[in-house]
Order: structure tokens, then C-alpha cells, then sequence
């Protein structure tokens, strides 16, 4: 790991814009000189002390708060001042510009987070956390955001990390002494024990994965003809008038986006123009950036006039979807066909399929699309112990996974259960941050928002 860097840095921590309080923060060593050099005197430990911020000629920049922690206790593990004056960007760019000339330098996006990991105060996993927490888009992702902060995720990962070192100390000590006459591996149940890792992985994978929903959602396109009454759906599930509804076909000429919420899980809808043949240019170009919405898709929800049923034009839209991309038929308008609203399993050239019946403007059967939605995204209730997880983190959990599992097939040939059992304990390391290479922790803490 990098040594932590002993220079001071500095940013605006607060967003961009006018607010009633703004804020400039600082990290680095020696700082109470630094603060006396905006107002005169050495700041107190952990108390807001008013002070007169000043610039080099002794001119009065603003009035505010100023609070001085020093190392080690402090965010970053280092001297931290924050300047908290009136939330102008003018004033805060001042403040910041005398900042510069005092010493400091201008801090990189997740510079103080990453100065925290340096310093020992947060783990990998808590650090990007933090970055969780300000993007969080739904009350459940934030709140799986502070559970990882407070390091509920990494004290499993350590606890996984020392049954595997435990497990490793059996097979190196049975590697040792093959002349002994008590095999330790049968005596300490070992291979139970691994598959009780092997199980706590699936188990942790599963909440990661319902984790990544919440942080990452589902991007849904809604597609058919015009007139089918998908600016009347995306009005219903976002609960307001959000797209203009009208019996003139055409009438959606653009991709209109909308992101909802169901359990918590973000879901982006996105309205598209009816796909016809015209003449009208404009509306053929909303038919291009239809394509273009349909091939980002996580899911393809193509409705259908119920009245009308499954025409030649549907059918030439169904041969141009994607061929990896989920699908749900919609029959919409069934309070004007008679027809209660109902889930139906289709099956079309060996392939599973499911078709909704519902009204869109009546809102009968719209929870039926609103849970088929969530089983296509593979969600299911967790509780509240989802894991906020990366790809990063996915990615290290299935391999760590699948280097146990090869474990227990080696356990014939204890070299290679020992060295699968090293290769797990690794990838469950690099959640934490114990073994990360400099390279990935510069593109992680890239990330970041800069005063963070």
C-alpha cells in the first residue's frame, strides 16, 4: 500500500451553487499555523470558534465558523480544518484561493477519503461507501450505504478472511507432518468448515447482488405502436402527468425518462415514440433514438392494444428487439375490451415469455407489471442487510466462491486445496483494500466528488 502523502490539500466541500453555508475544507499536517493565518490566532481543538476569514493584505473575506481537528482524530487521520462561511461561490472560491496561497494545493476527486484509507481510518469497502451514500438515489440505498460505513460489510469480510486463514493453518500443518498419525484435517472437521464458508459466500453474493439493484436499478424501455398507451403507462407508474397523452398518433416524439421506485429499487422508464412507418422527419427521428433507448435496455416492456391483439406490425418489432434483452408483452387497455386484468406464461420457440392484461389509464393490473419487474431484475426481500455492492465487489465474491468450491474438488490433493484456499483469501481481501494495487485505488477514488 502507498505511504500516505504529507502535503495539505484543499476543496470546497459543499455542492455547487448558492446555499446559506458553504464550506472549505483542508488535510494535511501542521495545519493550526495555517488557521491562524485566516484569523490571526491558533484555532481550539474540536470547537466552532467564530472567526474573520482574511486575505493576504489583511482584508476581510467573510465571516463564518471555523473548526480545527487534529491528527489522528479526524476524517482523514491527518490535521483537518473546515472554513463554514456564507454559501456563495465567490466567497467560497475566495476562501479557497487563500487557501492556495497559504500552502495548500487543490485536492483531486476523493482525495480526503482516499487519505482516510491511507491512514488506517476506513477500509476500502467504507470508503466507497461514502461515495455510496452521496449518490444514493432511494431511501434503501442510502441506508445500505451507512450500514457499510459503519463497517457491518467489511467485520463479515474480516471474519470470513480469518476462517480461511484457520483453514489454511489445518492443510499447512497436515502438509508439514504426512508422517503423523492424527489426520488434523478429518480431526478439526476441515471439509465441513469449508463448505460452511462456501455457504456464507452464496449467502453474502445473494445480498451483494440484490445490493447492486439498489445501488445500480433497472433500466426499463417501454415500445409498440403509437396509441398503445405507453405515455399512459409511464404516467401511472411514476404517479403524476408526466408525458402528454393524447388520441393522436405521434404524439411522443422523443425519449421522455423517469426514474421510480419499487421496494426501493430504482427504475428508470424510459417513453419512446410509436414505431410506424412515416413520412414525418421529426417523428422519424424519435423512432431512431427508440432503437437507440431499446439496445441500452435491462428490459423491454412492448405493449399491445388488447383490443387489436398481436398484429404484423408487432411482430416486425418483436424481430427487431435484441435478442438478449428481457420481455414483457403488455395487452393493454383491458377495461375498454371487458377482459380482467391477469399474468399469463407463454411459450414461443422453446422459449419462456410472459404476457400481462391490464389498463393502464384505469391502473387496473399495473402492481402485476410493477412485481413482474422485480422478478425479471431478480429482486427479492432481504431485509435490511443488503450489501450496496460494486462490480468490483461481485466480481471478487464470485471468485472467491469459486476458488472454495475447487478447494473441496481438490481435497485429494491437499497442494492444491492450500493454494485455491490462498487465491480465495485474496479476492475477499481486496474488498477491504488489503491487497488492492495502487493502479485500482487510483480509478476507485477517481470517482469521488472533489471535497470528498
Amino acid at each position: 500500500m502507498a505511504n500516505p502523502p504529507s502535503d495539505v490539500i484543499a476543496a470546497i466541500a459543499t455542492a455547487p451553487g448558492r446555499g446559506g453555508i458553504g464550506v472549505v475544507r483542508l488535510s494535511g499536517p501542521n495545519l493550526s499555523a495555517l488557521a491562524a493565518g485566516f484569523c490571526g490566532r491558533e484555532p481550539q481543538a474540536r470547537l466552532a470558534q467564530f472567526a474573520r476569514f482574511r486575505d493576504g493584505s489583511g482584508g476581510l473575506i467573510d465571516e463564518g465558523l471555523l473548526l480545527y481537528f487534529p491528527a489522528p482524530h479526524s476524517f482523514t487521520g491527518e490535521d483537518v480544518i473546515e472554513l463554514q462561511g456564507h454559501g456563495g461561490p465567490v466567497v467560497m472560491q475566495m476562501l479557497l484561493a487563500r487557501c492556495l496561497e497559504l500552502g495548500a494545493r487543490l485536492a483531486q476527486p476523493g482525495e480526503f477519503t482516499r487519505r482516510a484509507f491511507l491512514n488506517g481510518k476506513l477500509d476500502l469497502a467504507q470508503a466507497e461507501s461514502v461515495a455510496d451514500l452521496i449518490e444514493a438515489s432511494t431511501a434503501a440505498a442510502a441506508r445500505s450505504a451507512v450500514r457499510s460505513l459503519t463497517g457491518s460489510f467489511s467485520k463479515e469480510v474480516h471474519a470470513l478472511c480469518e476462517r480461511l486463514i484457520d483453514l489454511r493453518m489445518l492443510v499447512e500443518a497436515t502438509l508439514d507432518f504426512p508422517d503423523e498419525d492424527v489426520d488434523f484435517l478429518i480431526e478439526a472437521k476441515a471439509f465441513e468448515r469449508i463448505e460452511v464458508v462456501a455457504t456464507e459466500l452464496r449467502a453474502i453474493l445473494d445480498r451483494a447482488r440484490q445490493g447492486s439493484l439498489l445501488r445500480n436499478g433497472l433500466h426499463v424501455v417501454l415500445v409498440g405502436q403509437p396509441n398503445v398507451g405507453k405515455s399512459s403507462l409511464l404516467n401511472r407508474l411514476a404517479g403524476e402527468e408526466r408525458a402528454i397523452v393524447t388520441d393522436i398518433a405521434g404524439t411522443t416524439r422523443d425519449a421522455l425518462r423517469e426514474t421510480i421506485q419499487i421496494e426501493g429499487i430504482p427504475l428508470h422508464i424510459t417513453d419512446t415514440a410509436g414505431l410506424r412507418d412515416t413520412t414525418d422527419e421529426v417523428e422519424k427521428i424519435g423512432i431512431a433514438r427508440t432503437w437507440q433507448e431499446i439496445e441500452r435496455a435491462d428490459v423491454v416492456v412492448r405493449l399491445v392494444d388488447v383490443r387489436a391483439g398481436l398484429t404484423a406490425a408487432d411482430a416486425d418489432i418483436d424481430v427487431r428487439l435484441p435478442a438478449g434483452v428481457e420481455r414483457i408483452t403488455v395487452f393493454n387497455k383491458v377495461d375498454l375490451a371487458d377482459r380482467a386484468p391477469e399474468r399469463v406464461e407463454t411459450r414461443s420457440d422453446g422459449k419462456r415469455g410472459v404476457s400481462l392484461y391490464l389498463s393502464a389509464k384505469a391502473g387496473q393490473g399495473v402492481d402485476l407489471l410493477r412485481a413482474e419487474l422485480l422478478r425479471v431484475a431478480g429482486w427479492h426481500r432481504h431485509g435490511e442487510d443488503v450489501i450496496l455492492a460494486r462490480e468490483r465487489h461481485l466480481i471478487a465474491l464470485r471468485e472467491a466462491l469459486a476458488r472454495v468450491e475447487a478447494a473441496l474438488e481438490a481435497r485429494q490433493a491437499l497442494e492444491l486445496m492450500a493454494e485455491e484456499l490462498r487465491l480465495a483469501q485474496e479476492a475477499i481481501n481486496s474488498l477491504t483494500g488489503e491487497f488492492t494495487p495502487d493502479d485500482l485505488l487510483g480509478v476507485i477514488f477517481s470517482r469521488f466528488c472533489i471535497g470528498k
